[in-house]
């Protein structure tokens, strides 16, 4: 907890639950000095928080009597899909914030109206999401630090492994993170390369955030550039297959998976990078058209590796229901 904001907020969040509470115990929970926690309450006091102090040996700090934060104005809707979307960040690899995910729920329910608890009761105890296993957990250290400094328009620089395990240094003036296909991309203007670069999140070490500041370009359009550039993003496997599709309905089939179209010889060639063959192989037998595999050749042994698992299915003995 390094966000002086956060730890003011957090003061007063002790303060509501405990009847008073010590400078020195604040200090040790927030881990900072006596006289920061000087500071915080007088912040908490200058936004009309009635905070009232005994001084000398054992003083402490306490809430009005009575005094609550009010309820908080959601309908059973919203506080449905505020837990929903807390509990779901493991979807989009961010099992990280699972810390902050139960402090924050808890905090919901302890000023949310008994009414709406119920939602968050619900969605704790009988909703269940577990993450794909095609999501790469991603760095909450190097999301958040990326997002500051696009906020901010200050410059990152970070260790970055590339996909041949190669390690280099950057510092790029970021303009997007973005996540598709499992995985959190940043995407900036590279100042050793001096153009566009996209990065895997997951493999930036020791994120800082510069001093130097920059002006993003206003045009910029983060999904129109990763649909543009990401089907050629290195991967295991770079694929190229021809399918029996007119283009306009490859377009609509394969918008969500990262694939560059191209009208074919009365069909659409497809393009992309894939670290796993199995679920592309999987999405294009649903389409249930004609195949042609170009590259790899490893795209060949996985379609046979699942026709054979079909057979097996297939031919295999019927359970009685």
């Amino acid at each position: 907890m390094y966000d002086p904001i956060m730890r003011v907020f957090t003061v007063l969040e002790i303060l509501q639950t405990r009847d008073h509470v010590t400078g020195a115990e604040l200090a040790e929970r927030l881990e900072v000095d006596l006289r920061t926690v000087q500071r915080y309450i007088v912040r908490l006091k200058d936004l009309g928080i009635p905070i009232s102090s005994s001084s000398g040996v054992g003083g402490a700090y306490r809430l009005r009597p009575g005094y609550r934060l009010p309820p908080l104005l959601l309908t059973n809707e919203e506080a449905f899909a505020l837990a929903l979307g807390l509990r779901a960040l493991r979807q989009v690899g961010l099992a990280a914030f699972a810390p902050a995910t139960e402090g924050a729920l808890a905090k919901l329910g302890r000023v949310l109206p008994e009414t709406l608890r119920e939602s968050i009761r619900t969605v704790e105890d009988v909703v269940s999401m577990e993450p794909s296993p095609w999501v790469v957990p991603a760095s909450v250290e190097s999301l958040i630090g990326a997002s500051t400094a696009i906020r901010t328009g200050q410059c990152i620089r970070f260790g970055y492994q590339s996909h041949n395990e190669t390690t280099s240094h950057r510092e790029i003036e970021p303009y997007a993170v973005m996540h598709t296909d499992g995985r959190w991309y940043l995407i900036g203007h590279c100042l050793s390369r001096q153009a566009m670069r996209t990065f895997r999140l997951d493999r930036l070490t020791n994120l800082e955030i510069c001093t130097a500041t920059f002006q993003p370009p206003t045009s910029f359009d983060a999904r129109r550039y990763l649909a543009e550039h990401m089907p050629f993003v290195q991967s295991d496997y770079q694929i190229d297959v021809w399918i029996d599709m007119p283009i306009e309905e490859a377009n609509r089939s394969f918008a969500l998976w990262r694939v560059a179209t191209e009208a074919h010889e009365g069909g659409t060639r497809l393009r992309c990078g894939r670290d796993h063959l199995e679920m592309f192989a999987a999405v294009l037998l649903s389409m249930r058209r004609r195949i042609v595999v170009h590259s790899p050749s490893e795209l060949r042994e996985t379609f046979r590796e699942l026709a054979r698992l079909a057979i097996q299915v297939a031919d295999g003995p019927c359970a009685d229901l």
